[in-house]
């Protein structure tokens, strides 16, 4: 008899798991979404520009080859619509029951009691059991605002970029935009051609390096798809690409320098100024924070209707954004400040065996054994969990992996019930990803969102994705143990 299995999200993760349960001929799973369409941050980033810095070749899954993209950097529609081709190809769109938030998952000793809401509404819940819960909320859901003073005494309009205003034009209006990443780097030259004035306030500069973007022709896509074999050399040319050139800037290797060098190159080409310059060179190695892929990034920052801001902000007024050195008065304010990346599956609530509550546990940092499995909360898988994110290559190659791996725990179930991984083995991976985590450059003097506020690294994975490949796919039954033996 199959598992019932509960799928949190359905972004690139969940509906992942969902084909592949599918694909088993395993039906008997729900997909709870708490937005009215699926897409997960494709869906919610929709700001100006927005787009992928991974090729859509490799961004997308090994099993669904798709002839549709027109760039070799996807952007946020075809993004978008490529997951909802995925949904309908697969038949998994029914299975999807959207606006429905789960609140809480409580595992009673055998099965786990789902509470779930309409999302943005009070009371109402309903629960419902399942013998498997799967975690696809992802790691950059939840948008994070600043503390700055005074941020609700502001008279104009403000909002984050992940929770884009399209009904605000900003045409001929002084924009305050704070923060300066990777989705800062792509709105900032879209808007900046049609605001009046546009202040960048940066508080710590990015390395760049630029994005060898091309579109492709009905020529070339015919090629993919029809030509054997091509687009599978294709993304495998891709892939082996960042992990033998990318991967080891991150580990401190042999392509430290060069990646330092295109970076300082592209910033000489693109800003002539050398006191603008000297304001975005970086102090700390790359690679520390997420390099930012970006060719009209730099170009924007140099218009004269563009200032770029390095003053501490002090507070924001009725009128705009005072730093040390003054008043910057704006009429919008965009918050640009990213995710809180760090607070795994905040804010459900989920409580394992014995009562143990996961976020107590995880109080000094989250972690899982391979980012999916935790002790103490039998049948409760993660996909993109503790340590899975990537600085190098693709996220979904690393989902792919995940979901291969809870769907080879998943025969074990009937046999043996519920099943936890074993504490010795948490404790050898957690030692494992230590020492790993050490050779790292995340560690290097910068904040990041792949850090907790005491400087622990709890998203990103420290080794190349071929050793996360072999480790996914070893058998798992040495890892897990039966709850009745527990």
């Amino acid at each position: 008899m199959s598992p019932s299995v509960a799928i949190i999200g359905a972004g690139f993760g969940g509906l992942c798991m969902a084909i592949q349960l599918e694909r088993a001929g395993i039906r008997s799973y729900t997909v709870f979404e708490k937005a009215g369409d699926l897409g997960g941050t494709w869906r919610d980033n929709s700001y100006p520009g927005a787009g992928c810095d991974i090729p859509s070749h490799l961004y997308s899954y090994s099993f669904e080859k798709y002839a549709s993209w027109t760039r070799r950097y996807p952007e946020q529609p075809e993004i978008l619509g490529y997951l909802h081709h995925c949904a309908d190809k697969y038949n998994v769109r029914g299975k999807i029951r959207f606006r429905t938030e789960v609140r809480r998952a409580v595992f009673d000793g055998s099965k786990w009691q789902v509470s779930t809401a309409p999302a943005e509404e009070d009371g109402g819940e309903r629960t419902e059991a399942y013998d498997v819960v799967v975690m696809g909320v992802g790691q950059l859901n939840r948008p994070r605002l600043p503390d700055i003073p005074g941020m609700p005494e502001f008279e104009g309009v403000s909002f984050h970029s992940a929770r884009w205003n399209h009904d605000h034009d900003l045409t001929g209006r002084r924009v305050a935009v704070i923060g300066n990443g990777s989705s800062a780097a792509q709105f900032i030259p879209r808007i900046a051609e049609r605001v009046e004035h546009l202040h960048v306030f940066q508080r710590t500069p990015n390395w760049v390096i630029p994005k060898p973007d091309a579109t492709f022709g009905p020529l070339a896509r015919l090629a993919f798809h029809f030509v054997p074999g091509l687009q599978r050399a294709y993304r495998e040319w891709i892939y082996r690409y960042a992990e033998g050139t990318l991967y080891p800037a991150l580990a401190q290797g042999w392509s430290v320098g060069l990646l330092k060098q295109r970076a300082q190159r592209h910033l000489r080409d693109q800003v002539p100024d050398p006191a603008l310059r000297a304001k975005l060179t970086p102090d700390y190695p790359p690679g520390c924070k997420r390099v930012v892929i970006d060719s009209t990034f730099y170009p924007a920052l140099t218009r004269p209707n563009v200032s770029l801001d390095t003053d501490k902000i002090v507070r924001i007024t009725t009128k705009g954004v005072e730093t040390t050195e003054g008043l910057r008065e704006v009429d919008t304010i965009v918050y640009a400040t990213g995710f809180r990346s760090t607070e795994f599956l905040v804010p459900m609530e989920v409580v394992g065996r014995e009562g143990r509550s996961l976020e107590e546990q995880w109080k000094g940092g989250a972690e899982a054994y391979l980012g999916i499995s935790v002790p103490g909360f039998p049948n409760l898988f993660m996909l993109y969990g503790p340590n899975t994110n990537l600085g190098h290559n693709s996220i979904v190659f690393m989902i792919e992996c995940q979901v291969n791996h809870i769907m080879s725990c998943l025969p074990r179930l009937a046999a043996d019930g519920p099943i936890e991984v074993r504490p010795e083995v948490m404790a050898a991976w957690s030692a494992r990803l230590d020492a790993a985590m050490a050779r790292m450059v995340w560690g290097g003097g910068c904040q990041s969102w792949y850090k907790t506020a005491d400087g622990r690294v709890t998203n990103n994975w420290p080794g190349p994705t071929t050793l996360y490949r072999r480790l996914t796919a070893s058998p798992p039954h040495p890892a897990y143990r039966p709850v009745s033996t527990a």
